[in-house]
């Protein structure tokens, strides 16, 4: 279902790159955010490698493999095909796979969704959009500065901000409990919606849905 990518350049820049020669195309690339490492499996800041994961069951991703310095899988969603990604670079450098990634498949920011948490959503509720800031995210601001742009989708899950004077890292870099636990695990299963209805619906449908 994928469509080869033929390069057209020199055969000096071929050789160069020979690392690209075969890979395919995809219609959408969707890269969840976060850290690798079990310590960092359930905290807040890592909903985007969550939702990807609730994603690739709904997608037939089932092969995972290490490619542009991130775990990646490929399925299809309502005849759409898809990359799903997860950097397995830190949180703060997310830019440097997304970007290659963003160069094998021959995806621009039009085809581009990141799920990531945000600090200025109240938990268990998703927003989506399509540009602007990186609002403190250094994992945003890392891609926004590989990218050399800030129009690409985005699918943000909703965390709130941190008890009293709790510091922001050691919120992000938390584990919920209780009640917050089971707001974060609905916002996650919304992102993966909202992330699937943004494949199909496009933008102003799915931010209709999920805006609120």
């Amino acid at each position: 279902r994928f469509t080869h990518f033929h390069s057209k350049m020199s055969d000096t820049k071929r050789s160069h790159d020979s690392f690209w020669e075969g890979i395919e195309m995809a219609q959408w690339l969707i890269v969840g955010l976060g850290n690798p490492g079990e310590e960092y499996a359930e905290t807040r800041h890592n909903a985007g490698f969550r939702t990807i994961d609730l994603i690739a069951g709904d997608v037939g991703a089932r092969y995972w493999k290490n490619e542009c310095g991130a775990l990646t899988a490929k399925g299809a969603w309502r005849d759409e095909d898809v990359v799903l990604a997860k950097p397995q670079s830190f949180m703060n450098v997310s830019g440097g796979p997304v970007k290659k990634l963003c160069d094998a498949y021959g995806v621009d920011g039009e085809r581009l969704i990141v799920i990531h948490d945000e600090l200025d959503i109240d938990p268990g509720t998703v927003r989506v959009k399509f540009g602007g800031g990186h609002a403190g995210h250094n994992g945003l601001r890392s891609i926004c500065d590989k990218l050399g742009t800030r129009d690409w989708f985005r699918v943000r899950c909703g965390i709130g901000r941190p008890p009293g004077r709790m510091d922001v890292a050691d919120f992000v870099l938390s584990t919920p409990r209780g009640d917050a636990a089971d707001d974060f695990d609905f916002a996650v299963g919304r992102a993966a919606q909202a992330t699937l209805a943004l494949v199909t619906d496009g933008l102003e449908k799915t931010q209709q849905q999920f805006n609120g």
